[in-house]
């Protein structure tokens, strides 16, 4: 039998980083009725999304799935914000840890060169995170208050329901990254073409009111109103047939697909992985140079300007 020799660029060195999970549990699981609460729980970092939480959060809708008594699943946050996006700067930044329970087919990340290594981790537990979640067979609610940007869009936006806060606010600020959007590129389906431009190109915090018109969310309530609001909604939606539920889903999800969603998607991931490896070459960092603070600064600088 011939042996094959693996070429020595095509696996590196792991990289050995402290990391600190504030959190045991980042996120929450409970049922009330017929209604599965998922509830994001990293309050300290505004919910950013490093692979202990998406990998949690994926136990937690199999978990939800699995129950028979539950009807509707609802996704929704402690602290201050929704979700501020991915961990791009806490200590639990796990970016360089691989992980044995793996959810795709894929093969690590953690030891892998250049731009394949975020290149399969982001596939992991961004892209197929967000398909599995999209298509899970039980309705779902997101439950939004306050900052919903970059990553976060993509926990709301696989939701079969969005009802929000009147202080909540949607961003994807990522253009000055130098990305096109965020990796489950949703924008052109959650928004017209014109809008979506609008939303990347120009990177500005839009209001529940605004993304209300735009057709992104179903519905905005007062901030005291809104826990209520989805319970009733969701104990409306649980009258119904399960697997009418579950087939009126799958109905609307395939003609999304019929429209292109998935392959787009697919298309602009490509593009997304290929800003990724610029940003390596020209700014010597997969991202740009940017952490949690730098983006969050940006953020407060580009507010003041449009206020003045």
């Amino acid at each position: 039998m011939t042996k094959i020799k693996i070429s020595a660029n095509e696996t590196v060195g792991r990289v050995t980083t402290d990391i600190f999970y504030e959190e045991e549990h980042p996120v929450l699981y409970k049922v009330d009725g017929p209604i599965a609460y998922l509830t994001l729980n990293r309050v300290k970092y505004h919910n950013s999304q490093n692979s202990q939480m998406l990998y949690a959060l994926d136990d937690s809708f199999y978990k939800a799935c699995d129950d028979d008594h539950v009807k509707v699943i609802v996704l929704r946050a402690n602290g201050k914000h929704f979700s501020a996006g991915h961990d791009i700067g806490s200590p639990g930044r796990d970016f360089d840890q691989g992980r044995n329970d793996r959810r795709s087919m894929n093969y690590n990340h953690d030891n892998k060169p250049g731009a394949e290594k975020a290149y399969i981790r982001e596939a992991e537990v961004y892209l197929e995170f967000c398909r599995r979640w999209r298509g899970v067979p039980k309705p779902t609610i997101a439950q939004v208050h306050k900052g919903c940007i970059a990553g976060g869009l993509m926990l709301a936006w696989v939701c079969d329901l969005i009802i929000a806060s009147d202080d909540a606010f949607f961003q994807d600020p990522v253009v000055q990254m130098g990305f096109p959007g965020v990796e489950y590129f949703a924008h052109p389906f959650e928004l017209n073409v014109r809008l979506a431009k609008e939303f990347l190109l120009l990177g500005e915090q839009w209001s529940a009111e605004r993304v209300l018109a735009a057709g992104m969310i179903n519905k905005v309530v007062p901030r005291q109103q809104l826990e209520a609001t989805v319970k009733s909604w969701g104990e409306k939606i649980a009258t119904q047939p399960r697997l009418a539920l579950s087939l009126s889903k799958k109905a609307c999800n395939h003609i999304e697909e019929l429209q292109g969603k998935r392959t787009g998607i697919d298309a602009v991931y490509a593009m997304h992985h290929f800003a990724h490896a610029n940003n390596t070459l020209v700014k010597g960092d997969y991202i740009a140079g940017f952490d949690s603070k730098k983006m969050a600064q940006s953020n407060k600088v580009a507010n003041r300007e449009r206020e003045e």
